[in-house]
């Protein structure tokens, strides 16, 4: 056992260090570098630097030394916890993410609990009546959900909702200049707000989780304790959600933790379209301004923050199927 676990724990040491390395080597394979980026003219909005203060500002980030030497710092640097300084907002990285992370957060896990629900019960009613024309009909809705861009489905909504009906925001993650009475009509502007980002990434994940439902819910079904269960005359609800959903929800919870890394992705592209105060629109704002410390900052964070949720997914499935021990 021992063995095992320093094995999956080299496992993802490696894989970190992996992506700490292409972290930081993507980011500078991009044309120019930030103030050379910002003094072009294509920035001609922005202060302009002469070539001494785009040295002066080299040295200082470490931006003049051999790439070697700043691969060598970056990684010191990471084992202290040490994220860097934003070259364009001029705060520390770590406190720029934490002040944006928590809005992304809960996107992801909103609206991953919804598609998983609905993904769950609609992948078991499907199941049951497999091959008839329920099944037919939903299987083939969620495979067209499944296929649909995210990206795009939050255009359409903001479009149909939000500027034509004009029920929800077009943008933004709170109301701007808003007094609040009370923490509920706060707690209420934020959930207003949210509304068509959580209802665009739950219909574009909750296809995969229908899929798997589905699937396992037919082998399940299939089982011989399954055919006596009918046999008795048992209700259908009784059997699909009494007996056959706790052997067929294994890969599903299993799949609610693997499938945070794809949302969160997800979320990046929905929290452009929406304008939402996310790491999304932060790293829009990174990569365009060339900001390395904070590209690296935010890409480092969410690798582990998807390592850690693989190693969960890891060590639930086994607490759950004792098979696995």
């Amino acid at each position: 056992m021992k063995k095992k676990i320093l094995q999956k724990f080299s496992q993802y040491c490696i894989a970190f260090i992996f992506i700490s390395t292409l972290n930081f080597f993507i980011p500078r394979l991009m044309p120019g570098d930030p103030f050379t980026f910002l003094s072009s003219e294509s920035n001609s909005d922005l202060v302009t630097f002469s070539d001494e203060q785009i040295q002066k500002y080299k040295a200082y980030y470490g931006l003049d030394k051999p790439i070697s030497v700043q691969y060598i710092n970056y990684l010191k640097n990471i084992f202290k916890g040490y994220l860097g300084y934003s070259i364009i907002l001029n705060q520390e990285v770590l406190s720029i993410i934490m002040n944006r992370i928590l809005w992304t957060i809960s996107l992801v896990l909103i609206s991953t609990i919804i598609s998983a629900i609905l993904g769950m019960f609609w992948g078991c009613i499907s199941a049951y009546y497999r091959n008839k024309i329920i099944d037919k009909i939903f299987y083939f809705l969620f495979v067209i959900f499944s296929e649909i861009p995210s990206f795009l489905i939050g255009v359409l909504f903001l479009f149909y909702f939000s500027a034509y009906l004009k029920i929800f925001p077009l943008s933004g993650g709170i109301s701007a200049f808003a007094n609040y009475n009370s923490i509920y009509e706060y707690i209420f502007d934020l959930g207003y707000h949210a509304i068509l980002p959580i209802i665009t990434l739950s219909f574009t994940n909750i296809g995969g989780f229908y899929l798997l439902s589905r699937n396992s819910m037919i082998s399940v079904l299939e089982k011989d304790y399954m055919i006596t269960a009918k046999a008795k005359g048992l209700n259908k609800k009784r059997i699909i959600f009494s007996h056959a959903l706790k052997n067929a929800i294994l890969p599903v919870i299993t799949k609610i933790f693997l499938n945070f890394g794809y949302v969160i992705g997800g979320s990046i592209l929905i929290e452009n379209v929406f304008n939402y105060p996310g790491i999304g629109m932060l790293m829009k704002n990174a990569v365009f301004y060339r900001d390395y410390p904070l590209i690296q900052g935010i890409f480092l964070l969410l690798a582990i923050m998807v390592l850690t949720m693989n190693l969960f997914a890891d060590l639930i499935y086994k607490k759950l199927d004792p098979r696995l021990k």
